[in-house]
């Protein structure tokens, strides 16, 4: 029997209107004349069409869009249009409103804007993926209209928030959406709080444990924390005022998701974790004093404490892309620890905390504008029209988290690239031909090759010549969108010519063996051959690896296969092993001994041992690859393939092992070696596959692949090698 919930109308109705007012204040500041009128008449739609809908939780469904046009007016800065569309944002999805009602009643700038933020719905291709998809549809919108994405980013950090009464499966795939492209666009965005936050929530539910205990860790140390950054500002507050800047300054705790980035980057514990906070300063400075005024407090904080000077990041004289203005420096405080500070401007600050929509306030004043230049270059990637859902997602990920370089071109105009870019990826920036034609490069003078790494600040010559065509090669290369794109549309069309006189010759030979020249025929050809496309199989031909000797062995064989098309298997294989796999009662694959029907492996990118967190991933020709939650690759594969995504969980067994890996460090000692082979092989009996020593000065450091039962005997050994002399890490790691 369903617990059935004892709602109480009356008490929703007034929370409801609370929320609605709590809402108009908070875009008090930006409502015009005739903007309430609008406002009203947006919630009130989204109260009638969403009345008998609910969340997960139970409430109301009405509070999730509310929440939604709240975090945009408060915490994105946005105005009426968003505030409106914010509310309607799932009507057209969810009700039968359609986008013609919402054009007539609210014209047409909102219904495009509800349009971005509708899901595609109906067919699609399956090697595609659904969410690619929606996720190109939604920044189609952006290169129109950027509050399209600022809405779906409010909407996503609510879901977030809210996501506890979700099940597993769901929290799962929508933490690895959120990590895999929506931090980093908000970061792209300029949006650091949301951005940050993004992150953390993410992580609470991808990494619980690891998250927790960090969260714990920052709370019992926060007392200690206050009085350490009350005695470090102290004196840099008296020598502002001696100098007469006006200053608000604060120690902001670094976010959980930062921190555990650090943790893993750098290979240590918490306790070693030393920039836990960062000081601010921000300063009260009219717009023409700014920078001086940032240098001034620079030299203030430098003079009482001393900087690293490695350390020192100007974003105040070269904004990044995003508009991120401030300076960083990190100092030894006066108990021998580093701490980060960084000093901007109540402008820079307000740009840093509200990204975008700061900027269009600013705009008047702020020269070309980073972000103006992103959007064209989404833009520029968008038109490319061949290019599939999931490529395009890939190369827009590579551009968004990247820091930026300078680079200058021989006359000295600046130009922005991503950190990594190299030479041929400039040669692109520049003009697409100037990239097809580049053979080599000058930097700072110096000859070098197209895959030269550019630094900041080099000053680059393209070298061209009218011989030269773009490489099949060339896309390890570059790591711009916009090269990766520009080569892969100029081989498209290269590989063309070469299948067109291809399919000539095939076409003749075909004839001298009387094999039909048909779709059927090509597709069983490109099918026995292992090709992916009948264009490979012309290509083949052309180029003379498929030889008239070949299709006579595919005669022999056709025998055989003659009840194997190609084109639709790959769909129809996983739709059956879904269905396999998930059974008529439940959709959870048990990994064991009750395994015997279906093929599953476990992927080698993480090699999951029972009691690790797994899940199934259905892929094409390997069955069901087993991959841990925390796997590097899980976040892309939940983000990109939801829908072949299975719940795993281990069967109890102690009879199989399973390879895992275990890195050792410590101090090298007599008998180190000794002693950790006598707890492996003695104390648990655990079989050893390979083990790497390596001392340096005193330093040992050693690699040992062992076969383990499950997870809890691998914690049991970590634990125990811990406790033997001299050790003083170990660490599980992937193959």
């Amino acid at each position: 029997m369903k617990n059935t919930l004892v709602i109480d109308l009356e008490a929703e109705k007034q929370e409801i209107l609370k929320r609605y007012r709590a809402l108009l204040r908070a875009c008090k500041s930006t409502l015009q004349k005739g903007d309430k009128k609008e406002i009203r008449k947006a919630f009130d739609m989204a109260l009638e069409s969403h009345k008998n809908m609910r969340r997960k939780s139970g409430e109301p469904y009405i509070y999730h869009p509310i929440a939604v046009a709240q975090i945009a007016a408060e915490e994105i800065g946005l105005g009426t249009t968003s505030i409106v569309c914010a509310l309607l944002h799932d009507v057209v999805e969810d009700t039968d409103i359609t986008l013609e009602d919402i054009e007539r009643e609210f014209g047409k700038k909102t219904a495009k804007i509800i349009d971005g933020l509708t899901k595609i719905s109906g067919v699609f291709d399956y090697n595609s993926s659904l969410q690619a998809e929606n996720f190109r549809k939604m920044l189609l919108t952006l290169a129109d209209d950027v509050r399209v994405i600022l809405i779906k980013l409010a909407d996503r950090l609510h879901n977030m928030r809210t996501m506890d009464f979700m099940p597993r499966q769901k929290q799962l795939k929508i933490a690895s959406e959120t990590i895999y492209l929506y931090a980093p666009l908000a970061h792209r965005l300029g949006l650091y709080a949301i951005k940050s936050e993004l992150e953390d929530l993410s992580m609470k539910y991808l990494e619980p444990d690891t998250y927790k205990y960090i969260a714990t860790q920052l709370n019992e140390k926060k007392a200690e924390r206050n009085l350490f950054i009350k005695r470090f500002v102290e004196p840099i507050n008296e020598i502002l005022a001696e100098q007469g800047l006006s200053a608000d300054i604060f120690g902001r705790p670094k976010s959980i998701h930062s921190i555990w980035n650090k943790m893993k980057k750098k290979n240590i514990p918490f306790e070693e974790v030393y920039d836990l906070f960062a000081i601010r300063i921000i300063l009260d400075s009219v717009p023409e004093q700014e920078k001086a005024d940032c240098w001034k407090a620079y030299s203030i904080v430098t003079d009482l404490y001393r900087p690293n000077p490695d350390r020192l990041r100007d974003w105040v004289s070269s904004p990044k892309g995003n508009g991120y203005e401030s300076l960083h420096t990190t100092v030894m405080g006066p108990k021998g620890q580093w701490v980060e500070v960084q000093i901007r401007t109540q402008r820079m600050n307000e740009i840093a905390e509200k990204g975008f929509a700061a900027h269009w306030k600013y705009k008047e004043s702020s020269n070309d504008n980073g972000l103006d230049q992103w959007i064209m270059k989404v833009r520029e990637m968008l038109n490319n029209p061949e290019a599939n859902a999931l490529d395009f997602l890939d190369d827009f990920k590579m551009n968004l988290f990247s820091d930026e370089i300078f680079i200058f071109t021989p006359k000295g105009a600046l130009i922005q690239l991503p950190l990594g870019a190299t030479a041929l990826d400039f040669a692109f920036e520049i003009h697409t031909d100037v990239g097809a034609k580049c053979i080599g490069a000058k930097v700072n003078h110096k000859l070098v090759p197209l895959s030269y790494k550019l630094q900041n600040g080099d000053q680059v010559e393209i070298i061209t010549s009218g011989k030269q065509v773009p490489k099949e090669d060339w896309l390890n290369i570059v790591c711009t969108a916009k090269a990766k794109s520009k080569i892969k549309s100029s081989l498209k069309e290269e590989k063309r010519k070469i299948a067109e006189q291809g399919k000539e010759t095939l076409e003749r030979k075909l004839k001298s063996l009387k094999i039909t020249y048909n779709t059927d025929n090509l597709n069983k050809l490109s099918y026995f051959f292992k090709l992916a496309s009948t264009q490979d199989l012309f290509i083949g031909v052309a180029q003379g690896r498929i030889e008239l000797k070949d299709l006579k062995d595919y005669l022999a064989s056709e025998k055989e296969i003659e009840n194997r098309g190609s084109g639709q298997n790959d769909h129809q294989q996983i739709e059956a092993l879904l269905n396999k796999v998930k059974g008529p009662e439940s959709d959870i694959l048990l990994i064991g001994e009750d395994m015997q029907r279906i093929d599953y492996t476990l992927a080698a990118c993480c090699n999951p041992i029972p009691g690790d967190d797994v899940f199934g991933f259905v892929t094409v020709s390997e069955g069901i690859k087993i991959h841990r939650t925390n796997c590097p690759n899980a976040a892309q594969l939940m983000a990109n393939y939801g829908y072949r995504i299975v719940k795993a969980k281990w069967n109890k067994q102690k009879e199989l092992t399973f390879l895992t890996g275990l890195h050792i460090i410590g101090i090298d000692d007599v008998g180190l070696i000794n002693n950790i082979t006598k707890v492996i092989s003695g104390d648990f009996k655990v079989n050893m596959r390979s083990i790497t020593v390596d001392t340096d000065n005193g330093i040992f450091d050693g690699s040992i692949m062992i076969y383990v039962n499950d997870k809890e005997h691998l914690d049991m050994l970590i634990e125990n090698l811990l406790e033997v002399k001299g050790v003083t890490g170990v660490t599980r790691f992937d193959a």
